[in-house]
């Protein structure tokens, strides 16, 4: 076989064999048949290997060539030459159920070790995503949580502001089971989304509760049921100017809808959740916060003082002192 495959990359690849060299170019040299000889496979009964013995044997003397269809070229995926094969989901069945049955196929049939079967296109992506899908929502939620440190300039007030989050996931997984769609690459995607117009609400009150704290001196609570009261019109606008948004997306039966529903689904059922329990647990969250900040604020204050009415022993107490 290696000599059969020489003679064919002799005569048919352009192999080259050598390399000239003047002052100012270089030359390569390509070794082939004419190219009037190349355009008929009838040349390959003219073509001869040459023997362990040194005899020309033709190549017809023990192989054949017959016309039909094959590929014009060779795919590779990681360095390797792989054929590929499609497949469609029947009516009912999900991605996941269908990738889960291929495996077990595969796994009857028993390939070869030099034979490697992996999923590619939407449903590698599947398994990709079910891979580093819990890093994936960790790495935003880690993300939103510096950007709104930095912001707030707190380490406390973005939790906040995330607590709105579990809601939403929530909401976007329930619509999802009853529309009866399942969590793929484009549902999460949804999530993602989800995350800024969920947030924008809760970032409403807190901002106007930090800067009525600040300006007017008004107290955690009193600052909190305010802006509660006075952004829950923008918030509702906002929102439902959002779900109307996503319907389209929900609802079409348009070419490419199977694509998009998910999308609309995960947002639209997080939006309803998020935006019923919201109003009531982020003036929750936002005093709990606020204790916690006070509390913790009064430890430190109560462990610096207890500090400096430490003495070294042996020496003297001062009145000063004992009165600390």
């Amino acid at each position: 076989m290696r000599t059969v495959a020489s003679v064919l990359n002799n005569s048919f690849s352009q192999r080259q064999v050598a390399t000239l060299y003047d002052n100012l170019n270089q030359y390569r040299v390509v070794m082939e048949l004419d190219p009037r000889y190349t355009q008929s496979p009838s040349t390959l009964e003219q073509v001869y290997a040459i023997g362990a013995d040194g005899q020309r044997v033709p190549l017809s003397a023990f192989t054949r060539y017959s016309y039909g269809m094959a590929p014009d070229r060779l795919q590779h995926r990681s360095q390797f030459a792989s054929v590929r094969t499609d497949f469609s989901l029947a009516p009912g069945v999900s991605l996941e159920q269908a990738t889960e049955a291929i495996q077990q196929a595969m796994a009857r049939i028993m390939l070869p070790t030099g034979v490697q079967a992996k999923l590619a296109g939407e449903a590698g992506a599947f398994e990709e995503m079910k891979k580093n899908q819990l890093w994936l929502i960790l790495g935003a939620t880690l993300a939103v949580y510096l950007v709104l440190g930095m912001l707030y300039e707190s380490f406390a007030q973005p939790l906040t502001i995330l607590s709105t989050l579990p809601a939403a996931g929530v909401g976007a997984l329930l619509a999802l089971i009853l529309m009866d769609d399942e969590l793929n690459l484009i549902s999460l995607l949804g999530l993602f989304l989800l995350v800024g117009v969920v947030m924008k609400n809760t970032i409403l009150l807190v901002d106007f509760a930090l800067d009525a704290e600040r300006t007017r001196g008004a107290t955690p609570r009193e600052s909190i049921l305010e802006a509660a009261r006075l952004r829950f019109r923008p918030i509702i606008m906002t929102s439902v100017a959002a779900l109307l948004g996503m319907l389209p997306l929900m609802l079409a039966l348009s070419e490419g809808w199977a694509m998009r529903r998910p999308l609309g689904i995960a947002i639209v059922g997080g939006l309803l959740l998020s935006q019923v329990l919201t109003l009531f647990t982020t003036p929750a969250v936002y005093l709990a916060v606020k204790r916690g900040q006070i509390y913790f604020s009064r430890l430190k204050k109560g462990d610096r003082s207890g500090d400096r009415s430490i003495v070294p022993s042996g020496g003297a107490r001062s009145p000063q002192a004992k009165e600390k």
